[in-house]
Parts: structure tokens; sequence; C-alpha cells
């Protein structure tokens, strides 16, 4: 049985083949379009996991989609009755999607693939949570996810066992630490929904000392790690900003500028919202343990991505073992539901796997050699062709005498990390390639930091990972100490990204200001040919460990094909690019070019003859009653020229429907752009004159929309929640 799975429509789109159980091709739409987070419907990555499956339609037998699209829009509306008058401009901004998109996932589907099977709809915490147990290597296992928010759910416990999965209990909109952090993330000058790990990179640098403002005037934390948000200094609820105003005054500074300079402010800033996230973090894991019983956890949603938090929790032993999906953001929800159709729509047997259901995160396309040698003519470059053994070398050599490569090899990783198939390489015994990397190949903020990849047998000879596994570089842990330098006293004195140039270990490119590292351990199983370059590496250096960042430059998505590897690869300071088998030199007269092509332009459906003809016949059939009328009325001259117009668009229409396509075209964007202006009207008339009404009526009669009037479990926050994976008609349903 072949399921489609789908996420799309929010951000991160992402489609997912799962083939009698296993994930067998997963993929980012933003690899394809070049559109950072792109959020459209993912076709680029339906095609291209099809493709690579050996797949067509016809042979998917279920789709599945990530989240439950009235059940989301319930929320819309009680938000945007609990708030009207306000809100009015994010109301008309975002009510049109909703009609062309968002509640016609079928029809869409349909008009892309030809599918008129049975579609499945998970709820968008269930999916997350089904990407996590469901390929952990987990027969029982606790789950907890955390986001920002799906359909209501911010913040989910479930538990599995077996090929079940119960949600058991949540925390509900507008209460989410995934919102509170991304507030803290435009209050420090980046963007939402993609700066975050910028917030935890610039935490190290500063001192938690907003951590007490943070708890008295912004998050209510109970024991239970369950929360409730001071909804009075956010404007998420109904505005284009996350934060209020009185945001900012708690923190006397206004919000940081893009532009503008990071300050030791900014940095403590940081530092305090993520002190108050891994505080969160490990009050729900010790109530996650005591809840359930469970000895493994299992975790997913955005906010399991804060891989600083994730080693704390580590570090804690509050769980035997942990597993976190590597795309654990909204693309993941694409496998997620997609096992939440095989498992618990369709009552499935899970499947075992020998390390775990994600494959290394491998998932994506990979290209032949035809495809590395057009690339390479594309852009006039010379490769060599090598034998792994010489390839491994040559490149280990380039490594070890400082030169920053370029690593395209097998399958695109699935998930926000670059873990050695579509990645930049570099020597981290040399402290100047943090900023060299970070400044003159990526183009980015200095003080982002790198990670090191390590044999999987060599890792707890340098990091402290107390035994496990980070196969997905999503924890952040210490670097053992005999691996350190001691701090000079001069050294000690410095402050802010000051202390960024410190010799403070033996691989100070991926070592944190704090002695810590977010580590990736290779295993020979999984990866080889990177196991085999980190080995190779180590025996010229003594060190088994490289500096691996994702082959990206700032702004853009991860490299998908040969083609954007080779030219990221000339846009950066990159000295060498190895592409398959293929290893190219960076020629003396090609200095980077610092730009790259503008993206794609987003697939539009070819028009059909018929559609066309329907154009062309119909719109002269108008024209022609256009001219009676004005002939009647005795306007001959004005009739004759509609006639005519009626007559150039009928007869052709008539014989030769394809020539009217440019035609169409520009009426399509002049009727586009009507049509925008008149429904941005008629959505105003109907928020001010209906829903503003009704929305006074409703909180006059039973309060606030946004209140969650269950009683809640314990002496927090949780609410019980009401899933059943037994009920499987639940799963046909979009609500």
């Amino acid at each position: 049985m072949v399921i489609l799975g789908l996420s799309s429509f929010y951000h991160d789109s992402a489609a997912a083949i799962l083939r009698d159980g296993a994930v067998v091709a997963a993929a980012h739409e933003e690899r394809f379009s070049r559109i950072k987070h792109d959020p459209g419907y993912p076709r680029l990555s339906i095609d291209a996991c099809l493709k690579f499956a050996g797949l067509t339609a016809r042979d998917i037998d279920v789709v599945a989609f990530y989240e439950k699209p009235l059940a989301k829009l319930d929320r819309v509306l009680d938000t945007t009755m609990a708030v009207a008058p306000k809100g009015l401009k994010r109301w008309v901004n975002a009510m049109p999607a909703w009609f062309t998109e968002k509640l016609r996932v079928e029809n869409v589907i349909a008009d892309h693939l030809g599918f008129e099977g049975r579609f499945v709809y998970a709820s968008h915490h269930e999916s997350h949570a089904a990407s996590a147990f469901f390929l952990s290597p987990f027969d029982e296992a606790a789950t907890l996810t955390l986001d920002g928010v799906g359909e209501w759910t911010t913040n989910a416990i479930g538990m599995g066992r077996g090929k079940r999965l119960q949600l058991l209990e949540e925390i509900r909109f507008p209460h989410s630490i995934g919102l509170l952090y991304s507030a803290f993330t435009q209050y420090l000058g980046f963007e939402v929904n993609e700066g975050e790990y910028k917030v935890m990179g610039l935490a190290p640098y500063g001192e938690p000392r907003f951590v007490d403002v943070i708890r008295a005037n912004l998050i209510e934390i109970a024991d239970d790690g369950s929360y409730r948000l001071n909804l009075k200094h956010f404007e998420f609820l109904y505005g284009d900003s996350t934060i209020a105003p009185s945001f900012a005054e708690l923190f006397k500074a206004p919000a940081r500028d893009p532009s503008a300079e990071v300050t030791q402010h900014h940095m403590d800033v940081a530092r305090s919202i993520q002190a108050v996230t891994e505080e969160i973090v490990l009050k729900q894991a010790r109530y996650v343990r005591a809840r359930t019983g469970a000895s493994r956890l299992c975790m997913a949603g955005g906010v399991a991505l804060n891989s600083v938090a994730n080693g704390k929790l580590l570090a804690a032993g509050i769980f035997d073992d942990l597993w976190i999906q590597p795309a654990a953001g909204d693309a993941g929800g694409s496998v997620g539901a997609a096992l939440v159709a095989w498992h618990s729509a369709l009552g499935n047997e899970r499947t075992k796997f020998a390390i775990d259901g994600m494959s290394g995160a491998y998932l994506g396309p990979s290209h032949s050699d035809d495809e590395v040698a057009a690339a390479v003519k594309s852009t006039g470059l010379t490769a060599e062709r090598l034998e792994e053994p010489a390839l491994i070398g040559r490149v280990a050599d380039l490594l070890a005498d400082g030169k920053v490569v370029g690593w395209h090899q097998g399958r695109m990783e699935f998930g926000p990390r670059s873990l050695g198939a579509r990645s930049i390489l570099a020597d981290p015994r040399r402290a100047e390639m943090q900023s060299r990397v970070n400044q003159s190949v990526k183009f980015r903020e200095g003080f982002r930091p790198f990670a090191p990849a390590i044999p999987e047998e060599r890792a707890d000879e340098w990091f402290d990972l107390r035994g496990a596994k980070s196969p997905y570089m999503l924890l952040v842990v210490p670097l053992l100490e005999q691996h350190r330098k001691p701090i000079s006293a001069e050294d000690a004195k410095r402050t802010g990204l000051d202390r960024l140039w410190i010799d403070r270990s033996t691989v100070p490119a991926v070592t944190h200001v704090d002695f810590s590292a977010r580590v990736q351990t290779v295993s020979a199983q999984v990866n080889p040919r990177f196991h085999k370059l980190l080995h190779a590496f180590g025996e010229r250096t003594g060190i088994p460990i490289l500096m691996n960042t994702s082959f990206n430059l700032k702004g853009e998505p991860i490299i998908s094909s040969p083609e954007n590897a080779c030219h990221t690869f000339l846009a950066s300071a990159m000295d060498a690019l190895v592409l398959g088998d293929h290893l190219i030199i960076r020629p003396d007269d090609r200095p980077p070019t610092k730009t790259l092509p503008a993206p794609p332009a987003k697939f539009a459906p070819p028009r059909t003859a018929h559609d066309l003809r329907v154009f062309g016949m119909g719109g002269g059939a108008i024209l022609c009653v256009i001219a009676l009328l004005q002939n009647w009325r005795g306007h001959h001259g004005v009739a004759g020229f509609f006639a005519t117009a009626g007559l150039a668009l009928a007869i052709p229409g008539l014989f030769a429907p394809m020539t009217l396509a440019p035609i169409e075209k520009r009426f399509g964007a002049v009727g586009r752009v009507i049509g925008h202006f008149n429904g941005k009207v008629m959505l105003s008339l109907l928020y001010l004159g209906v829903i503003t009404p009704l929305g006074w009526l409703r909180r006059r009669v039973s309060g606030d929309p946004l209140t969650d009037t269950r009683p809640a479990v314990g002496g927090g926050h949780w609410r019980a929640m009401d899933h059943d994976p037994d009920k499987r008609d639940h799963y046909e349903r979009m609500f």
C-alpha cells in the first residue's frame, strides 16, 4: 500500500511516501522551488518523491493531510470573534487562502494528480507525535510535542504502545511556548518561523538577567511545566506583529532593527528566554515521566529543534532513552500524517527498524552522473572523476590544508539539518573557520555556531553524550575536559561577541563559548562515505572531526541538485566542490559572485484547449450580446467595436483555441487584480458588518471564545484530550 503524506499551506510544505509502513521518500518543497520555508502546495516535492520511489499517481492508495482544516478554521474564527473589531487587516489577508487552498485540499490534489481515492486527516499534534513515536526504535514510549500552534493544540503529551498512539493532555492556543519564543525572535530582530535558531545561537553570549522579568510579566509556569501567557503584551491574535509595544517596555529597550548591531542587551534577552524554555521543557519531561510511567520519550514539533534544551534534557537523565524526530517542524508532519493513516486509520502493525525509521534522514532524491555532468557543463566548471579511495584521500588532504569543501552526496536530507549529504565541510582545528565560513562562504552573522561531525564509535572520546547517539545533530552537549584549553585572565574579562575569538579547545571552530557543541555522530552503516572521510581526516590530523554546516547561503534553502550546488559554490568562497565521485577545484579566474540565479517561477497549470475554447467562445458571446444592446440603443460605432472583438475571440476559440493563450493570460491577470480588490472590499464589509457584532454578542453571552473552560488536570494548566485512535471514522473528517 502506498500512502502520500502532505503538509502545506502554512510554512515548510513537504511531501512523503509511505510504502507498506516504511518511509521511502520525503522532501521539503523549498528545496525545489528555492523559496525559503515555501508554504505552498508541495507539487514539486510530490513529483520528486513519486519519481524517486518509482511510482506514479495511479499507485497512490491513500492521501494523508497533516492537520484538520475545519478544526483550524474554527480556531481562526473564534480568534476573530474574540478580538473584533481588531484584526481587520489580518482577516482580509488570511481568508482568501482558506477558500482557494486550505479547505480545498482534495480538489487541489485531484487537479494535480487526478487522485479521487481515500483521504485521511490527522490532527496537527497527532502528526507530530506519530512522526516521532512510530519511527523511533521503541515499542513503547511517551510523546511530547511542542510548537507554535496546530488547530488548537500548542503542546501535547501522548503515549504510544505498539501500533496505538493516544494523545492524553494538551495546552491550547493562545498559550504557546513556541509563540513565546517567536515573540523574542521578533524582538531580537530576526524573522519569525525562521530565526529562532539564531536566538538559540546568540544565547550563550549573554547572561540570564531577564528571567525574572519574563516569569513575572509574560508567562506563568506551573510545577508540571504547563503555562499561561499574559496576552496583553502580544499582538499575534490580531496583528501583523507578534509583540505589543508594552513587550519592549518590559526590557527597557526597543525591538532591534534587523540591520542594527547585536548588543549585550540582546544577548542577555536571548539567554533569558532560552533559560525559560529549558525550564519548561525539563518540568514537562518530569511531568510526562510521572504521568505515563514511560522510561522512553519521543519528541517533535518546532520547539523540539531546540538542541540546547534537548541537551539539558539528556543530561538530566529523566528518561532512559530519548528520540527526537529530525524533521520535527511542520515539514515532518507529512511523514506523521502518513503514519497516522497506516497505523491509526487503517490499523496496520508497526514496522520493525534496525536503527530507526528515518534512514539517517536521507530520504530525498539522489542524482545521476548524467545530471552531475550537465550541471558542471552548464556552469563552465571542470570536474575530475575519482574512485572512492582516491576521492576520500584528496578531499581529506584539501580539508587538512585549510580548504572549505562543498559536499553533495547521495540522497538529500529531510529536515532542517545537513547531515553529510548536502554539507559544507571545513577543518575544526582552525579557529578562523568560524568567521570565514560564516562571513565569506555563507554571508551570515558571525556568531552563528557550527556542528562537529564525528564517527559514532569515537564520539564518547570527545563529547559528554552519556552513551547516547546524536545522528541528527539535535543535541548540544559538553566537550570533554581533556580537549579544552585554559582561558587566560585577559580572555576571561571579555564579554559578548568578543568571547567568540577565545581559543578554548583543540577544535575551536565547533566549540561554543560555554564549551558545548551540537554533535552529529556518523554511522558507518548509515552514511559510509562520510564516515570514511571523517576517518581519513583523523588519520591526517589526529582529530576525527569535521566542521559541518548546511550547503546554502544566508536566506537560501539547502541545495538539492548538482545544479544548485554548482551555483552556490560559485557564489561563495568555497575552495572545492564534490558532486558524487566528481571533484571540482575552484578556478583562479572564478572569484565568488555572491549572487545566485533567481528562483524558478512558481508553477501554474497550463491552460488546456477546453479552457481556452470556453474562454474564447464564452467571452466572444458576451461581447456580441453587448454589441447587440449597443446597436439597439443606436450606438452603431460602439456596437461594431464589440462585435469585432467578440468575433476575434469566438472564431479562434472554436477553431484554434491555443492561439488565445497569451490573451487569456493577460485577461486573467487583470481579472485577478479586480477580484483581489473586490474580495478585500467584501471581506472588510463582512468583518465590520457581521463578524464584529457577532463577536461582541458572543463575548457578552458566553465569554471570551479563547478561554479554555475545561477543568485542569492536577494543579497546572494541562487539559485532558478527547482523542481515541480506535475511532477510525474520525480520520475521514476535516474536523
